[in-house]
């Protein structure tokens, strides 16, 4: 085995069985072939047949299922046994096993050791190895973390705030009022930390002033307001905040405490901004539809669509109108989209008529219209095809669909494989070569090639 082979095959899921049919094969009783293929440098039945045998008592058996691909020094492997040991309780053999790769500086790695030690009573040695990479933003929010166990908030705030002093100009326009900072969540980052010491109002205001508190789709401050029932400043802060997370989290508070009126208001009030409904249509609906009125939730996302086709709230509306017994009325409704277009009608909306067309009888016409398309030959065609077909239980059908292209759809084609039986033939399809391809120079222009 070789580690760069090992890291490339995981990363992107190509010349090797991913995690999704491992754990199918194993659903579907095929124990066996994952053990064997775990042999064979299967990464991912490696790791599932480990978990498996740990799972039974055997452990030592288990390690050696890991064994070959932890030689490589692939950190991911290492990462693995440690896992399963610290799982049975061996966890001074976790941090024995892991703190190699932490001093050699991987930062994964380091990470992952510094989390352990804190788990195991180590917090102070953990905060000791992260504090000279207080620069890096993933390194600072683990020392802050790791800071919160050791009782060292104190010295984990004095780093922060030297590097939130320490912030530059971000470019050399004198009118440009943006600030770079080493770590660029440094300011999120003191923030937790002060709330975490009960400052509550020194938090507030330094997310007020810091710029941007929104991470993976949460918004800090807002998370903060809510979390000390200052409801209040959170409405008032909601009506303005773009893109609208602040007023999904006022939403979620008010769902929470049993205002469902109250919830649905707020949503309604950010969406008569301008574009404010288009960020929380989604949200909206689904407040709606949990609460038993799907016919509002689809009637607010028909009006806004209706104007602005945006394709992602379409598609929102379409699964509605289908989990409904409503899915000519969503044919009609793409319908009416097309003709505002002048009878043009993209791939990302048109795909979006094959699963209502199915629930209404017309799974043959489906096919039809989309071999009709001006891109019904192409690879995602075919697994939109496919997938219809397999629902409809034509599962041989579905499968010689993707068969036309098997550069592109490995994977799917696969899974039809495996539901047929065809345990063998799947695993030979996914095992194809591949060859790593040069990574190519950007050009300065984006791909307009699908997937997008």
């Amino acid at each position: 085995m070789d580690a760069d082979d090992l890291d490339y095959r995981a990363r992107t899921l190509t010349g090797c069985i991913p995690p999704d049919l491992v754990a199918r094969l194993l659903d579907l009783g095929h124990e066996r072939e994952v053990e064997f293929q775990a042999g064979r440098g299967e990464w991912f039945c490696a790791l599932e047949w480990a978990r498996v045998l740990g799972n039974r008592g055997r452990q030592e058996e288990a390690l050696e299922v890991l064994a070959p691909y932890a030689a490589t020094h692939w950190w991911p492997a290492a990462r693995a046994r440690a896992e399963l040991l610290e799982g049975w309780g061996r966890a001074e053999e976790a941090i024995a096993l892991s703190r190699p790769y932490a001093e050699a500086g991987d930062r994964p790695a380091l990470d992952f050791f510094a989390r352990l030690l804190a788990r195991h009573g180590r917090s102070g040695e953990a905060f000791a190895l992260l504090r000279a990479g207080i620069k890096d933003w993933f390194l600072a929010a683990c020392l802050v973390d790791v800071a919160g166990t050791a009782g060292m908030d104190g010295e984990a705030a004095a780093l922060l705030e030297a590097r939130v002093e320490a912030a530059v100009p971000a470019c050399a326009d004198p009118e440009c009022d943006r600030l770079r900072r080493e770590p660029s969540n440094a300011v999120g980052l003191l923030a937790t930390v002060r709330e975490r010491q009960g400052r509550t109002e020194e938090a507030i205001a330094l997310l007020r002033t810091g710029g941007i508190t929104l991470v993976n789709g949460r918004d800090q401050l807002a998370d903060l307001l809510a979390r000390h029932g200052r409801i209040t400043e959170l409405r008032a802060y909601a009506a303005s905040a773009y893109p609208g997370y602040a007023v999904r989290r006022l939403a979620e508070v008010l769902e929470e405490r049993g205002d469902v009126e109250g919830a649905i208001a707020a949503y309604r009030t950010f969406g008569a901004t301008p574009s404010g409904m288009g960020q929380v249509a989604e949200p909206l609906s689904g407040l709606l539809v949990r609460h038993g009125r799907s016919d509002e939730a689809i009637e607010v996302l028909r009006s806004f669509t209706e104007q602005h086709a945006e394709d992602w709230l379409v598609g929102t509306l379409c699964t509605l109108y289908a989990d409904h017994g409503r899915s000519r009325e969503g044919l009609a409704h793409l319908d009416a989209i097309k003709a505002r277009h002048g009878g043009k009608e993209d791939w990302d909306l048109f795909q979006m008529r094959l699963p209502l067309m199915a629930d209404c009888g017309l799974l043959d016409e489906a096919i039809e219209q989309t071999r009709n398309h001006p891109e019904g030959d192409t690879w995602y065609a075919a697994w939109a095809v496919s997938d219809m077909l397999d629902k409809a239980g034509r599962t041989e059908e579905a499968d010689a669909v993707l068969a036309r292209h098997p550069a592109d759809n490995s994977p799917l084609r696969a899974e039809r494989l495996i539901g047929l039986g065809r345990v063998q033939d799947a695993v030979r399809l996914l095992q194809q070569p591949v060859s790593k391809p040069p990574a190519p120079a950007w050009d300065g222009t984006c791909s307009t090639e699908p997937p997008f």
